[in-house]
């Protein structure tokens, strides 16, 4: 089946077909870096992380290019609410990032720009632009004429002149349109400059985008990615600066993500229900984050709520157990020495169609259920057919995994380290529950039923399940 996109400039699922033959050239637009990334940044992260890592398993040379916006007025508020320089600010936060995505299991982009290292593209860039008359200066600031450009609201599907009778926005006296945007920022006291032919200042944030994408894909290239609120004016402005200065199509694919919300109302600073990676981090397993972010097609919203992010948590436990299980019977299972089997072939149909994570995962708890009967219905007659069939399953499922960013540890250490994390959050120390256990055994030996049953009865009532076993007792966290 070959790959179809949603494509957001024509509002349909269309053919993919790359301008080169065997490679793929992709801009998503990376964070504005002056605080840490909340759920909505890691929605749209995680997404295009596995939209690279699937065209690569494609056979796709794929050029990944995500920037950082490391220049613009909300760093600049915040050097100044902490004392501290701008650039101080964007590194901070782009350290933080890599934080996050790193637990995430988030790969890194082909290419990591940052605006303050292209200040002379965007300089020509700009140039080129007024040269063309699409752009004028005053004053040194500098403004795009939307005017201009006949095609403009093309991707969103705003005309320009519906915009204009409905306009809620400051005027500028000196723009020619309420709807021209800024290029170039006149230098103001405290605040980065760079040269320029305008005099001091600092790029708009519209114009870094096209002169980074075209420096390292070109003046068309194939996708461009990034969250639905990008779409108007951030990709409409791409659009209209990059066709006007080189007179080709921008981008062939537009993909934008849905929005997170949280617990049904829509994310937002004055609700004050913004959630931090870090901090969810902190309660649920890299993970199971991930498959919750995964857990509906990439368009659509979807809504975090403790109870969805258990039932994430609840569903990876059930993946791993199912490694875990089949481990035991058939022993460890190198990916690349199994051919791919019917579960692989449904997952490659699910992403074909736009990227269909939701489905996708649906496939691999089907594949889950159907190999813990065929366990069952085997338990004490492992045949050879039945190996294989167990091998295969356990094979594609780790397959799907390396395109998902999950499934991607060894179960005994997924276990271990999700038993440390409840017993953290549930405030138990593990050195306690041992004791506990040490004594219980104790107690048994010295047939004390008395006091071996109070002991077990005080560890249910924490939450911790025991196991009696030859090799002696095993315990473990429930939840």
């Amino acid at each position: 089946m070959a790959l179809r996109i949603f494509n957001t400039l024509n509002s349909k699922k269309e053919l993919f077909e790359p301008l080169e033959a065997g490679k793929v050239h992709m801009y998503v637009c990376g964070p504005t870096v002056y605080d840490a990334c909340h759920i909505g940044h890691a929605r749209s992260v995680v997404v295009f992380d596995v939209i690279a890592r699937y065209l690569k398993s494609k056979g796709y040379d794929v050029t990944y290019v995500r920037n950082f916006t490391d220049v613009d007025d909300k760093i600049i508020h915040k050097a100044k609410q902490l004392g501290i320089d701008p650039k101080a600010v964007a590194e901070r936060f782009i350290e933080e990032f890599y934080q996050d995505m790193d637990a995430l299991n988030v790969q890194r982009a082909t290419i990591e720009p940052k605006a303050t290292d292209h200040i002379s593209q965007i300089v020509g860039f700009i140039e080129k632009l007024i040269l063309k008359g699409f752009a004028y200066q005053i004053n040194g600031d500098v403004y795009y004429s939307v005017e201009k450009f006949k095609k403009y609201g093309k991707l969103s599907g705003r005309k320009l002149e519906d915009m204009e009778a409905g306009a809620r926005i400051d005027i500028d006296e000196r723009k020619q349109n309420p709807f021209d945007f800024a290029l170039w920022k006149s230098a103001k006291p405290g605040e980065p400059s760079w040269d320029s032919p305008w005099g001091p200042g600092r790029p708009g944030w519209h114009i870094e985008c096209s002169a980074m994408s075209s420096e390292y894909l070109g003046e068309t290239f194939d996708i461009h990615g990034g969250g639905k609120d990008l779409c108007f004016p951030h990709h409409e402005n791409e659009i209209a600066q990059s066709e006007s200065l080189y007179g080709t199509p921008f981008v062939r694919y537009w993909v934008h993500n849905g929005f997170v919300n949280i617990n049904q109302e829509k994310m937002s600073k004055s609700l004050g229900n913004f959630l931090m990676i870090k901090d969810v981090l902190k309660s649920f397993h890299p993970e199971a984050v991930r498959l919750f972010l995964l857990s509906n097609h990439y368009r659509s919203p979807i809504d975090f709520t403790e109870k969805a992010m258990d039932e994430s948590s609840k569903g990876l436990d059930k993946i791993y157990a199912l490694l875990e299980r089949i481990e035991k019977k058939v022993g460890p299972v190198l990916v690349q020495d199994v051919e791919p089997g019917i579960c692989w072939e449904h997952f490659c149909e699910a992403m074909d169609d736009d990227f269909n994570s939701a489905r996708s995962i649906g496939i691999i708890f089907d594949a889950v259920r159907s190999l813990n009967r065929v366990l069952d219905q085997n338990e004490n007659n492992l045949s050879s057919e039945v190996t294989q069939t167990l091998q295969s399953g356990l094979a594609d499922i780790r397959r799907t995994g390396e395109i998902l960013g999950m499934f991607l540890e060894p179960t005994p250490q997924y276990f271990d380290n999700k038993q440390t994390q409840v017993l953290e959050k549930k405030s138990i120390d593990p050195a306690v529950v041992a004791e506990m256990v040490e004594k219980r055994e104790v107690a048994r030996k010295a047939k004390n039923w008395e006091m071996a049953d109070q002991i077990r009865k005080e560890l249910v009532d924490m939450g911790i399940s025991l196991e009696d076993r030859a090799e002696g007792p095993v315990w473990k966290i429930n939840g």
